[in-house]
């Protein structure tokens, strides 16, 4: 199985980038991880650039590393009571291509107390709604004593499901 982890936030010091370094130690054996990090090389989403020739090499990229694997992990901070405006641009140039259907997608955000982030995961599930996705979690993970016991049981459920077959299209 691969999972791909995506960081909504661009910071180089991001607690979600950190999270998503977490996962390694915390996933079960035979399970390939790895962290994609061209979201920031990302050309604005713009349909006619894809009428007119093939798509930029970024794209092409985030394209074929989301088509090959079994499921995404996507930690994402709230900038502006929304989710960051690079993240749902990288979602955008995925939508229509089709790499996120029918995949299973693990959200979280690396949060200082329960509740914070609330307003970014529900517009970060919003757009993910677009697609045939199956979404796993959608809730902050709070740093603190917590964190790797919520972290795993997060990733114990995407694994999981991605391990089962969806049963909307069998």
């Amino acid at each position: 199985m691969r999972v791909i982890g995506i960081c909504g936030s661009l910071q180089s010091a991001s607690s979600n980038l950190t999270l998503l370094q977490r996962v390694p130690a915390l996933l079960p054996g035979g399970v390939e991880y790895v962290i994609f990090d061209g979201v920031r090389d990302l050309p604005l989403f713009d349909p006619d650039i894809e009428r007119d020739g093939p798509p930029p090499e970024p794209v092409t990229a985030m394209r074929a590393a989301i088509a090959g694997a079994d499921a995404l992990l996507i930690a994402s901070p709230e900038y502006g009571h929304s989710l960051p405006g690079s993240l749902k641009n990288a979602i955008d140039w995925l939508i229509g291509s089709g790499e996120l259907e029918r995949k299973v997608i693990g959200v979280t955000a690396a949060v200082v107390h329960d509740g914070r982030g609330r307003r970014g995961l529900d517009a970060l599930l919003g757009t993910l709604a677009a697609v045939s996705a199956r979404v796993v979690g959608g809730n902050g993970t709070v740093i603190g004593d917590d964190f790797d016991r919520q972290l795993s049981a997060l990733l114990g459920e995407l694994v999981a499901t991605a391990s089962t077959p969806d049963p909307r299209f069998q």
